[in-house]
């Protein structure tokens, strides 16, 4: 570590990005804010092509190493950073927590692109706002041409992602089902653990940032079904106000608030059949996931970076002490979620 801030290089509609900054925000970590492929983007290159990119500084200041993937990044900045962890020292809430973030990453995130994607006034705003992030200064030309480019693009990769006609009322199911249970939650909570947010609340705020508060269709939704949802999303998005003291404020994984139950068995519903058939694609070399959810059956190709996930959940869970592990049973029987680690 060094006296100089970290670098964090996003954009504003990217939900990894702004899940990233609201971390850094709550934890108070200086850091730098830089817009991807914008004139003040001078970082190193990432080891992958994506965003956030967080980088590390030298002794002297310099850009050192630059480093991706926001749940490595949160553990990473937990291990150099001291003060307002967003892991439970608790290792069974710090599992249930992870699995939350999890769920938030790699299964909601098909609800923000399928939203942006598949209708008209969300992609014509997308289409017209995403190249603007890098520059003010794009003449009309240029800007068409990116639209057009960005749009046929991320259209074409809807599929890839699950964004199909048939699985869309799975998705967009989902998605209103994880509204109504973050509304429980906040009639006796603000966060999902208790007085303070931990990496669930900002895995799933990371995609709510776009989905209540950016894509004109969800926003639309969210505001008729769950305008608290949206004042979360406001706070978490700088909580570095929230008074915080050590380790207190995280409650005990037995006393779950309902809201937080009823997001695990929407996770159990949903994201782990997805997750478990994914799995079993990948290790038969199949070229199609075929799931049953809530009585649909939803398709998709493979998806490997999902095939990892839910190896690295599996090896966090056998890693858990025993005591916390029959802790980590009892909190997710019967939420469907227990098929990932049978």
């Amino acid at each position: 570590m060094t006296d100089h801030p970290l670098v964090l290089c996003g954009a504003y509609g990217s939900p990894y990005s702004l899940k990233m900054r609201a971390v850094l925000r709550y934890r108070h970590i200086p850091f730098r804010w830089v817009l991807r492929d914008s004139k003040w983007d001078d970082l190193p290159t990432a080891p992958v092509p994506i965003i956030p990119v967080i980088v590390y500084p030298n002794a002297d200041g310099s850009h050192g190493e630059a480093t991706v993937d926001s749940s490595p990044q949160i553990m990473r900045l937990e291990r150099e950073y001291d003060g307002r962890s967003v892991v439970p020292t608790d290792p069974a809430l710090a599992f249930i927590d992870g699995l939350l973030e999890d769920f938030g990453d790699e299964w909601l995130t098909k609800a923000m692109y399928h939203y942006r994607w598949a209708y008209d006034d969300d992609i014509d705003k997308a289409g017209h706002l995403l190249p603007t992030s890098r520059s003010l200064e794009m003449d009309s030309d240029r800007a068409q041409q990116m639209y057009d480019v960005i749009t046929q693009r991320q259209i074409g990769r809807r599929e890839l992602v699950g964004s199909t006609d048939l699985n869309a009322p799975i998705i967009e199911a989902s998605y209103e089902q994880v509204l109504d249970a973050l509304t429980a939650l906040f009639s006796t909570r603000d966060f999902l653990l208790g007085d303070r947010p931990g990496r669930g609340d900002f895995g799933i705020f990371g995609q709510l940032t776009q989905l209540v508060k950016w894509d004109p269709t969800p926003t639309a939704i969210a505001a008729r079904r769950a305008p608290k949802v949206i004042t979360w999303v406001d706070r978490l998005d700088d909580s570095s106000w929230l008074p915080v003291e050590g380790d207190h404020g995280w409650i005990d994984v037995d006393d779950l608030p309902e809201g937080t139950r009823r997001l695990l068995a929407e996770a159990g519903r949903s994201y782990a059949p997805f997750m478990v058939a994914n799995a079993q694609a990948l290790l038969g070399g199949g070229d199609e996931v075929v799931c049953e959810i809530d009585g649909r059956t939803y398709r998709q190709g493979p998806f490997k970076y999902q095939g990892k996930c839910l190896e690295w959940l599996r090896a966090d869970y056998a890693a858990l002490p025993s005591d916390a592990r029959s802790r980590v049973d009892a909190v997710l029987a019967g939420t469907g979620c227990e098929v990932m680690f049978a």
